[in-house]
């Protein structure tokens, strides 16, 4: 196109529609005056309003529990004691809390797996879409040993770390609420870490990220690509960026294009 042709109405309406249909964000909305239609502020505001719950909410462990049954579980919360401690000081969601540590000592351990269920940033993902992922999990893992699901509260990432340490665990799956965006409020993460002991680092982990039924991978493709990591983390003794899955069997990348949240609840 020249610098002195103009293109019609309906032809800038086309290449509006072919950009808002690449992306998720919020494109050419249109205007009122000078401020946005109040339809798209109104949009805006609930979304802002549900990713805000997503943080804040409580985890209902016992509601989740009773969906996972009858796999067995175990409660453990981080040492941080309450959600805005658990905002502020991100160290004390990588902690067990005085008496979960003791609780864990008790509890069958040396299995292949443990399997560890953390609200992470968005307990709203967690609650509507963690028992679904990890039973698709436990299919994908049959031939392994499991020890009992651990369902954490006020868990970041690593608190992982402590808990299969304890467990004896050759390896742990630590499916997590993502921090949610505004498309996407309750996205999981699944984080994959072989010989999992205190003070490992996030390079020592996999990550499989933005399952969730927006656009997002489904339970299923996630625990495909899940089982393919462990069994050759098992094989290999091994996690983190020295270990990567065949990118031909990966998902078709349009399944990671919506929100992409940052995957990383630290």
């Amino acid at each position: 196109m020249s610098g002195d042709e103009v293109i019609s109405a309906a032809e800038q309406a086309a290449l509006w529609d072919r950009l808002r249909a690449a992306s998720p964000a919020r494109l050419a909305l249109g205007r009122v005056g000078h401020a946005p239609p109040l339809g798209a502020v109104l949009a805006f505001q609930l979304d802002h309003a549900r990713a805000r719950d997503a943080v804040h909410a409580p985890l209902d462990t016992a509601a989740l529990a009773g969906e996972l049954a009858p796999l067995p579980t175990v409660f453990v919360t981080s040492a941080a004691g309450d959600r805005g401690t658990y905002l502020r000081r991100p160290d004390l969601g990588r902690m067990l809390a005085s008496g979960s540590g003791e609780q864990l000592a008790g509890v069958d351990g040396g299995h292949d797996v443990a399997i560890v269920i953390g609200d992470g940033l968005s307990a709203t993902g967690v609650q509507t879409g963690a028992a679904q992922l990890v039973r698709a999990l436990v299919a994908e893992l049959d031939g392994l040993t499991l020890a009992p699901i651990v369902i954490a509260t006020g868990a970041r990432v690593a608190l992982g770390d402590a808990i299969g340490e304890i467990l004896r665990a050759r390896a742990t799956i630590m499916v997590i609420g993502e921090r949610p965006g505004l498309t996407v409020a309750d996205s999981l993460g699944i984080y994959l870490t072989f010989g999992p002991r205190l003070g490992r680092a996030d390079s020592e982990r996999n990550c499989i990220s933005n399952i969730h039924a927006n656009g997002g991978l489904s339970p299923a493709q996630a625990a495909s690509l899940l089982g393919r990591l462990l069994r050759e983390a098992l094989r290999r003794g091994l996690s983190g960026v020295d270990l990567k899955d065949d990118a031909d069997a990966l998902p078709a990348p349009d399944s990671f294009l919506i929100d992409q949240p940052d995957g990383n609840p630290e």
